[in-house]
């Protein structure tokens, strides 16, 4: 009774969680607009003030806009993702027929919980993995690979089929996809800042000397001195400006990156606890995952890792930079939460 008040607790923690990691995408893409008004306006010159309201107000108009722009931005992923996936993965659908027993357990696992089966898909690789993804009934994906069926034993595998369908019922899939798109969005624009750092504003010596003698700052004729005060206020303004806005951009970019992350190590907790709910079995959640972390890694691409039970590019990075939580936290987890105890090392 106390294992399971424990697990609930768990989950419903993660969730609160996932929430507020939420709520900082939405405003992280309130700031990147503000950023993108601001740097446009001082691509126009005018002092900071000048540049400042102009960019509050328009914000203020423009926002709405930028919300249906972002949605758009969804529904063209959300149509899009689980083709790019499967041909990223190599992942093939089979049939009752070509893999009875593995196929027979996921419907089974379905049928308790009331769910649509998914299609089913193998994954060619020697690697221990697997992952869900869809946005829908009729199109929700659950992928092994090869070597997780080989490897695992039948309660094992049982156990990270519940895992993956676990996300598919927390609607995980589509967060990740939004999480992962979002992210995008910011590292489009950082990457737009850091490959062509000095084209925004001119930053280039050539572009410096257009400005000069454009606002009169190389002018030392005595006539002339209040327009060039004017012209370097002016400039000195609109280079604030941008400086701000290329800031905001950049810490933008690195906040939804560690957000997306944050919502990916959330929801695998969330998954094991739906794993240990759904087979009541959280000793064989932690035996597949101390099987999984030995060989989990092969070649994807590093935007898709999130959606593997274990990231299939990379175990080494840990903490904030991680898409996953550590192996050894996850298990902790499961015993702490679950009541789940790890298989006794074999001796010979």
């Amino acid at each position: 009774m106390t294992e399971a008040f424990g697990l609930y607790t768990h989950i419903r923690a993660n969730r609160i969680r996932s929430g507020v990691l939420l709520l900082g995408f939405v405003v992280l893409i309130h700031a990147l607009l503000f950023s993108l008004i601001l740097a446009a306006n001082a691509l126009g010159g005018g002092s900071f003030e000048q540049i400042l309201n102009a960019s509050t107000r328009q914000f203020s108009r423009s926002w709405p806009l930028a919300g249906l722009g972002a949605l758009a931005w969804l529904a063209i992923a959300f149509f899009t993702h689980q083709r790019l996936i499967s041909a990223a993965t190599g992942a093939k659908a089979v049939t009752r027929r070509e893999m009875p027993e593995l196929y027979n357990e996921l419907e089974a696992l379905c049928i308790s919980r009331g769910m649509t089966m998914p299609t089913l898909q193998i994954i060619e690789t020697p690697a221990l993995n697997a992952y869900a993804a869809g946005i829908k009934d009729g199109d929700y994906v659950v992928a092994v690979t090869r070597g997780l069926i080989e490897t695992l034993d039948p309660q094992e595998v049982r156990a990270v089929l519940a895992h993956e369908l676990t996300h598919i019922r927390n609607r995980d899939t589509q967060l990740m996809v939004v999480a992962v798109i979002f992210a995008g969005i910011f590292a489009f624009f950082g990457d737009m800042i850091i490959r062509g750092w000095d084209f925004p504003y001119g930053l280039s010596p050539s572009s410096k000397r257009q400005r000069e003698s454009n606002t009169g700052w190389g002018s030392s004729t005595s006539g002339n001195d209040s327009r060039s005060s004017s012209g370097r206020d002016k400039g000195g303004g609109a280079l604030l400006a941008l400086a701000i806005a290329v800031v905001i951009i950049l810490i933008s970019w690195g906040l939804s990156t560690l957000i997306r992350f944050a919502l990916s190590r959330s929801r695998e907790y969330m998954a094991d606890a739906g794993s240990v709910e759904l087979t009541k079995n959280p000793d064989a959640m932690i035996s597949a995952l101390q099987k999984i972390s030995k060989q989990a890694t092969f070649d994807v691409p590093s935007r898709m890792e999130a959606f593997f039970i274990e990231n299939p590019v990379s175990q080494r990075i840990t903490g904030l930079l991680a898409t996953h939580p550590a192996i050894e936290d996850r298990i902790a987890a499961l015993e702490k939460y679950a009541g789940g105890k790890r298989a006794e090392p074999r001796t010979a």
